[in-house]
């Protein structure tokens, strides 16, 4: 247990600011889902409302490009080469099989554009996060644009492409950092938006520098769901996967006052990063504090701290916050983290009711995965936010967000040697 206290800091251990503040705000009239179910009937799902124009597009194009079946095929669907959703086991890694972009400068086209950034330089355990946006995309496979209890078809209501991977230096954090960035950068300025698919959570730091490259005078709030505070300077005396925030709140179009981090706990969490959000006035919740609030307060106080001030917030995933049991898969893997669906309804709860700009998800390590469930989850995290910003209204996107702006000069309060 932290014992040093500080006043007006830090809500951690125990979250006694952090609960009276969310329980005492309005009534959850912000929340988007009901509080009780209801069950449902035949033919009364709100996917009757959506058309099947985008699933006849993906006929039509496997038929021009891939050939009409064979003539014993009784369904006239299926081409002779695999070229959409159809069958799971076959077609190019993409992710939901997503049409693939080579050409970036097309970016702006679509609504939602992944990326990989395979990149585990930053690792101070377990490596092989460098193959986390592939294996992600493998298990994305198994997945249909269509989810029955939201009644979303991605397919249907949003154009999402794969613009692959951003070319990282194995080896060199601050050379990948750079790529990181400037692509990041190209994506967010399209007007498409990103999602990326880690990679370790040192990449969280370029990422975020990508994005306040083009938000002009605007701010960002970062929520974090996370087992690890990742606010160290350094670590192994590099910028590593455990400091990605120190960095990123340097930057004043990412105060750390509008940085909430939800999840950590455990063993793993080092006494200079706590002693960091300290002293930045960071926003932190423990699994513990998230137990004793309940979701949807805990899911408030996010939204209330990462919004207050600024124009959007960038959702960062850690895949270990998850408990380790369901995520094995992973480079520092903490027994106590969030049952899945504790951290699916968080994720619904903040995307549902805050102006998102991005999200990563980071830290999956396929070579220590099992059976690809951790990478299951993270594509699973991934599919739920992007239906979560549609029920929500913020895809597909009405125009260009005000807050996206030209290149800006950065404003970074303390420069890296």
């Amino acid at each position: 247990m932290v014992q040093e206290k500080s006043t007006g800091v830090t809500q951690e251990h125990g979250g006694t600011k952090a609960r009276e503040t969310a329980c005492t705000s309005s009534p959850s009239a912000w929340l988007q889902s009901p509080t009780t179910a209801v069950p449902r009937t035949r033919g009364d799902g709100p996917e009757q409302q959506l058309p099947q124009a985008g699933w006849q597009r993906e006929v039509e194009r496997g038929h021009a490009f891939g050939l009409a079946p064979a003539d014993s095929i009784r369904d006239r669907t299926i081409s002779t080469f695999s070229r959409g959703e159809l069958p799971h086991f076959a077609g190019i890694n993409t992710f939901l099989k997503a049409p693939y972009l080579e050409d970036v400068h097309q970016v702006g086209g679509h609504d939602v554009a992944v990326l990989g950034v395979p990149h585990d330089s930053g690792a101070t355990y377990r490596p092989g996060t460098r193959f986390g946006p592939q294996g992600i995309r493998q298990m994305s496979a198994l997945y249909t644009p269509y989810n029955y209890e939201m009644g979303v078809d991605l397919r249907e209501q949003i154009t999402l492409c794969d613009v692959g991977d951003i070319f990282t230096i194995p080896g060199s954090n601050e050379k990948s950092f750079d790529q990181i960035s400037k692509g990041m950068a190209h994506v967010f300025a399209s007007g498409a938006f990103p999602i990326v698919l880690g990679g370790d959570h040192s990449i969280g730091f370029p990422t975020l520098r990508g994005i306040c490259r083009h938000l002009g005078h605007h701010k960002v709030g970062i929520i974090h769901f996370d087992r690890h505070v990742d606010t160290q300077e350094t670590d192994l005396d590099e910028r590593m996967h455990t400091c990605p925030w120190f960095h990123a709140t340097n930057m004043a179009h990412a105060p750390a006052r509008n940085l909430v981090q939800l999840g950590i706990g455990g063993w793993q969490v080092p006494r200079p990063g706590v002693k960091v959000c300290r002293e930045r006035n960071t926003n932190v919740l423990t699994v513990t504090d998230i137990t004793e609030m309940g979701l949807e307060a805990a899911a408030r106080f996010a939204v209330e701290r990462a919004s207050d001030g600024t124009d959007c917030v960038y959702v960062s995933f850690d895949i270990d916050c998850i408990d380790a049991g369901f995520v094995p898969g992973t480079g520092w893997p903490e027994p106590g983290g969030l049952l899945p669906r504790e951290a699916l309804k968080l994720l619904e709860l903040v995307v549902r009711n805050v102006t998102v700009c991005g999200l990563e998800v980071v830290e999956v390590s396929p070579p220590y995965d099992v059976s690809g469930i951790t990478a299951l989850m993270a594509t699973r995290v991934v599919c739920d936010a992007m239906a979560h910003l549609v029920i929500s209204g913020q895809l597909p996107r009405q125009g260009r967000p005000s807050w996206i702006q030209e290149a800006c000069a950065m404003d970074v309060g303390q420069a890296w040697r």
